[in-house]
């Protein structure tokens, strides 16, 4: 019997991580719904693809397979639960939060290379409660491979996350010298700000859009404008490894915890000088981001997403489920998720 694939989506940054999954389900002939947790972003959803509205229609439909693009995930709804992740790993915070909290909701970690792998690896013999398997990371398949630009003007790619002590496009000193940079007209500018950023600071990088030379996307629904740009300029945004693992150079402002491939700078009289720089492409810098890359995600083929299709259909198939240990109690968390759903049947 074919298995049945459940997309779980909680905020709108999860639609690009599992789109080129369902491409693959659907090649395959196997069935796949959607199920989207927040009622405004059930609009992003394509009129082709198939949405479960209740809890009650996700029970009835029994899917075999949950694929997560967020941290946790409705514990009655049937079927292996697998994490896909909604980023890299930037070290925002310490190894027990964030990227690597386990939380007790999966089975299954569909990691994105050797630097989450490793880690999760050793997590898995602490925990016992779930397995962890490599597949690459299913949003950056359309990456690959990677074609040389043809810019006439180079392209920088801004982005920023939404966090006020780590963030760039809080800093009005910044903003200012983006717009003395826009007025030079020499670079073109790709503008994209966390989808959590504050209303306001959007709103002011959003009239950038006046110029001919900027473009501000509002929501990335596929990483094709980072193929177009030549150098990123960001904080400690997670979106630098998506920009990066294309071997190519990115510029970060008072990065937490800043890697020898970022040209890593916190004076704002630096940032021109740093993106020149890094169009430069030095030798040293790009060897870094090689060695880098090929830590965080050493796949180039853009077929991630087939194998976290085939991982996760061996993993049902066999029913590895149940060499696992039982998961956590985690009463709290799970009152919250049935609270959230208005579901509290057991």
């Amino acid at each position: 019997m074919m298995p049945k694939f459940l997309l779980y989506i909680s905020y709108k940054y999860g639609f690009p991580i599992v789109r080129p999954l369902q491409e693959e389900i659907l090649k395959r002939g196997y069935e796949v719904a959607w199920f989207v947790e927040i009622e405004e972003n059930k609009s992003f959803l394509e009129p082709n693809e198939r949405l479960l509205t209740t809890v009650n229609e996700v029970i009835t439909y029994r899917p075999d397979i949950v694929l997560v693009s967020s941290n946790v995930v409705p514990h009655f709804f049937s079927g292996i639960k697998v994490q896909l992740f909604h980023g890299f790993s930037v070290n925002k915070r310490s190894l027990n939060e964030g990227h690597f909290k386990i939380r007790g909701f999966f089975d299954l970690y569909c990691t994105q290379g050797p630097s989450t792998t490793n880690y999760f690896k050793d997590l898995e013999k602490k925990h016992g409660h779930f397995k962890v398997i490599e597949t690459g990371w299913s949003k950056v398949d359309s990456l690959f491979p990677v074609e040389k630009n043809k810019n006439i003007n180079p392209v920088v790619f801004i982005a920023s996350t939404f966090t006020e002590r780590l963030s760039l496009a809080h800093n009005n000193e910044i903003f200012n010298t983006i717009v003395e940079l826009i007025n030079e007209n020499n670079w073109k500018f790709i503008i994209n700000l966390h989808p959590k950023m504050d209303g306001i600071i959007k709103q002011k990088f959003e009239n950038l859009n006046k110029f001919e030379n900027v473009t501000y996307i509002p929501f990335l629904k596929n990483l094709e404008p980072l193929k177009k740009a030549d150098v990123m300029f960001t904080d400690t945004s997670s979106i630098i490894t998506e920009f990066i693992i294309q071997n190519k150079p990115v510029v970060t402002f008072n990065n937490s915890k800043p890697k020898d491939c970022f040209i890593n700078i916190n004076k704002v009289r630096d940032i021109k000088s740093s993106i020149e720089r890094a169009l430069d492409r030095p030798n040293d810098l790009m060897k870094k981001i090689e060695e880098f890359v090929l830590d965080e995600h050493p796949y180039f083929d853009g077929s991630s997403s087939k194998r976290v299709i085939d991982a996760t259909v061996k993993f049902h198939k066999e029913n590895r489920v149940v060499l696992l240990k039982a998961k956590p109690i985690n009463l709290v968390r799970k009152y919250k998720i049935c609270k959230q759903l208005k579901y509290y049947k057991f």
